[in-house]
């Protein structure tokens, strides 16, 4: 059998805007980190710089869908040029407020001005993979489609979350303390531009599509799919927190990375496996089966108590990401009208960023009154309220799909 992922590569222009894309989000995964090293390196307190990085990550949650939105009527290129500017300067004021000195509390400015000029450029390849695999000039290869496209991406959204942290550790700690935020924006600005100028494969923008605040949530299954995107973040959240505990309980702290990659790898290896079958089962139904495996997958964690065990049971936890991620964005393909794609992808992506910051800040206090396995419970728990909600609002998917909307 063909490789499915060579031949995604094949579709005309898509190289371009895999490497645009992958090389501008790199900045998800490293602004969260770089600024807390960054901010408590110069102020010596890790509570203001915690209160910094989640001042930019609520910006950029209540902002994305709008600017997915904007995307949507405007076009990526129009949108994405001077925003990709203005979120590198933003960065740049930032580390000169920090390593300035400048009085505390002009971070706080500086950090929703980050916040709000982060660019969703997952939401805006995952459009573009629409576009081209859907409305391109010729038909996509045979055995590709989108569930191999979202595959893809999916498996480049961990390897992002595994070497960004890296990266930016590395920058702060052997270069500078603003290494990590400086490099974070020029990948972002990178990206951005790169991506702005490849226009043949870009989604064409659109005024249509229901008009009002609510926008993407008005459509029937767009807040149930939210919803359990916000509970995912939950679980991964409480696992990632738990198991900084748990590698300190074990008197081992150094191989919380090791640990965590193993969850992404395991990630890496089920999304590989999924994006190259033909899938000819409902996208809900797939969807519903996801999260509960992974509710199931994370339970066991909270009973293990060595980390060799550990090690290799949270790599059979993460088999269970990918193949839930997936058909979550394939679900919003499908009920989402086409001119709002982009904003679609970016009410999802945001759902799991806030239930991330909301699991994060939920899972240390448990952590602190009930050590790593008071965490863990958590995260089964986010897990078991995400499926209880994709199978109490699956009437609403099937609401919108069709049975020939299986893709």
């Amino acid at each position: 059998m063909a490789n499915p992922y060579r031949a995604l590569l094949e579709v005309p222009g898509a190289r371009v805007f895999v490497a645009a894309g992958f090389v501008g989000r790199m900045s998800m995964s490293m602004v969260g980190i770089g600024i807390v090293l960054l901010v408590s390196a110069v102020t010596g307190s890790y509570g203001i710089a915690g209160s910094v990085s989640a001042v930019y990550a609520l910006a950029f949650a209540v902002v994305s869908p709008l600017l997915g939105r904007l995307v949507d009527r405007r076009g990526q290129g129009r949108v994405l040029m001077p925003l990709g500017l203005a979120n590198g300067a933003s960065l740049a004021l930032l580390v000169a407020c920090a390593v300035l000195e400048w009085p505390t509390w002009t971070l706080f400015p500086v950090a929703v001005l980050g916040g709000v000029t982060s660019p969703g450029l997952g939401a805006m390849v995952r459009a573009r993979w629409i576009n081209v695999l859907k409305n391109g000039p010729q038909p996509p290869p045979a055995g590709v489609g989108l569930h191999t496209a979202f595959s893809f991406e999916s498996v480049l959204d961990e390897i992002i979350f595994v070497t960004g942290p890296m990266l930016v550790s590395l920058l702060a700690t052997t270069v500078h303390p603003a290494g990590g935020v400086l490099a974070a924006g020029a990948l972002t600005t990178a990206g951005c531009l790169v991506l702005a100028t490849q226009r043949a494969t870009e989604p064409p923008p659109s005024e249509g599509g229901p008009a009002g605040v609510a926008g993407v949530l008005a459509v029937p299954g767009v807040v149930v799919v939210a919803l359990a995107f916000l509970l995912m973040g939950g679980v991964f959240a409480g696992v990632e927190v738990s198991v900084i505990a748990f590698t300190e309980e074990q008197g081992h702290p150094g191989l919380a990375g090791v640990l965590l990659a193993s969850f992404a790898l395991g990630s890496c290896v089920a999304g590989l496996w999924y994006g190259a079958r033909v899938w000819r089962s409902p996208l809900d139904r797939r969807f519903l089966a996801g999260l509960a495996l992974l509710a199931v997958g994370v339970a066991p964690l909270s009973l293990i108590g060595t980390w060799p065990v550990m090690l290799a049971v949270i790599f059979v936890s993460g088999l269970a990401i990918s193949p839930t991620i997936i058909p979550g964005y394939g679900l919003v393909e499908r009920l989402v009208p086409a001119p709002q794609l982009t904003e679609g992808m970016a009410v999802v992506s945001t759902a799991v960023a806030v239930g991330i910051a909301v699991g994060a800040s939920a899972t240390g206090r448990l952590v602190d009154g009930h050590g790593s396995r008071g965490g863990l419970l958590f995260a089964t728990g986010a897990g078991l309220a995400a499926t209880a909600v994709a199978l109490v609002g699956r009437s609403r998917f099937r609401q919108s799909l069709t049975s020939d909307k299986h893709e």
